[in-house]
């Protein structure tokens, strides 16, 4: 079993993330969560840069990421992560109110993990929040992610 390590949030919108954020609480997950409100902040984070740069070297057991992102969107910041040695091993939840096949047939073409569309009735989508936390977070074993030189 891995120790507890961070989940990434990667959501531009204030309610999703305070709905994503209270459902995880609700869930009683341990795991602490780094919010971040775009493309940019998320690729920073990852790659210990900018304000992240003193952050530990320990990378997220999860990233929750939106599709639509100012600056960078989701696809790139995927597109990055499944690129690069050190972070390709992150699980990745693309969570989205996206139906439009393109936007699913891209992210699993980048290698998303999961693809889960925002339910609309607030219940739903904390449900939803929980089932993929509590499966990726808690259930689901990955190996320590490599660390740069």
């Amino acid at each position: 079993m891995h120790a507890l390590r961070r989940i990434l949030l990667v959501e531009d919108s204030a309610r999703d993330a305070e709905l994503i954020l209270d459902a995880l609480d609700g869930h009683k997950l341990a795991n602490e969560v780094v919010h971040v409100r775009d493309g940019a902040e998320a690729l920073d984070y990852l790659n210990r840069r900018g304000q992240f740069a003193s952050r530990s070297d320990d990378q997220p057991i999860l990233m929750l990421l939106d599709l639509k992102l100012p600056r960078v969107d989701g696809l790139e910041v995927l597109r990055q992560m499944k690129g690069d040695a050190a972070l390709k091993m992150i699980p990745v939840v693309m969570m989205t109110s996206s139906r439009e096949e393109q936007d699913l047939l891209r992210s699993y073409e980048l290698g998303v993990n999961a693809y889960v569309v925002k339910p609309m009735k607030f219940q739903d989508f904390v449900e939803a929040v929980k089932q993929v936390s509590g499966f990726w977070a808690v259930l689901n074993e990955v190996p320590q992610s490599p660390r740069r030189g």
